[in-house]
């Protein structure tokens, strides 16, 4: 459990203000009767920081980290991609994260996890045999970031998380993402479409200068031949404009 919060003394009165599990858990704050139907009306999208002086409910404070735009189309295009499983690690409260992963229609999620459990899911899903792509771009993702088979780091984020990524894109649009993914697939077929042909074609070759069908002058030919057209295939762009 997360527990963030701050003590100080106001009008001779002990103040704190922090998350809920710190305000409510560990500072045993109450709250008015009165304010209860309020308290319970608070937007469960917002990450909520909790006044309290004398040990009673003061005021609620919202932070709303609105989703990039473009955000609920780049889970379904990841999954279109063959991503299999999304997962949310983040360090806001349940409720905001449930609210989000809903939204984004994301797979399953984790909320109020420090930077070691991130990097302990990691493990986890590592230890199940599954490839992990890790996206994320703050301080507290460079354990996790590390540790993820890919490291995917944002441009705009922290130099650490750029540091121990594998992959940095730009920050402007999250739908390099997918791009991403695509150029990874469309490289890997023309790897191995070129390693076939070079096995395959240069073992016909060896196989007829063997048995005196090829001379090797021929032979040197069309070997640099097909060196040379094989370089200038893999010239050409891997997706279309």
């Amino acid at each position: 459990m997360v527990a963030h919060g701050i003590a100080t003394r106001i009008g001779g009165r002990r103040a704190v203000i922090g998350s809920r599990h710190f305000v409510f858990e560990d500072e045993g704050v109450k709250i008015r009767p009165e304010d209860q139907q309020s308290f319970d009306a608070l937007d469960p999208g917002c990450s909520w920081l909790y006044l309290a002086i004398g040990g009673v409910l003061s005021a609620a404070i919202g932070i709303l980290d609105p989703l990039r735009p473009e955000a609920e189309e780049i889970v379904e295009l990841l999954h279109q991609a063959g991503i299999g499983k999304t997962v949310m690690l983040t360090g806001d409260s349940r409720n905001t994260a449930a609210a989000i992963a809903k939204t984004l229609q994301i797979d399953d999620y984790r909320a109020e996890v420090l930077p070691e459990d991130k990097a302990a899911y990691i493990k986890e899903e590592q230890a199940q045999g599954r490839t992990v792509v890790m996206i994320g771009d703050g301080i507290n993702d460079a354990p996790a970031l590390s540790l993820a088979d890919v490291g995917i780091a944002i441009g705009s984020g922290a130099t650490i998380a750029r540091e121990v990524a594998d992959i940095t894109i730009a920050a402007e649009d999250l739908r390099e993402l997918v791009l991403l993914r695509r150029l990874s697939e469309k490289l890997m077929q023309r790897i191995g479409r070129n390693y076939r042909f070079v096995m395959g074609f240069n073992g016909a070759l060896i196989f007829f200068g063997a048995l005196g069908l090829l001379p090797p002058a021929t032979s040197a030919l069309l070997h640099n031949s097909s060196t040379l057209l094989l370089s200038m295939d893999c010239m050409t762009q891997l997706l279309p404009e």
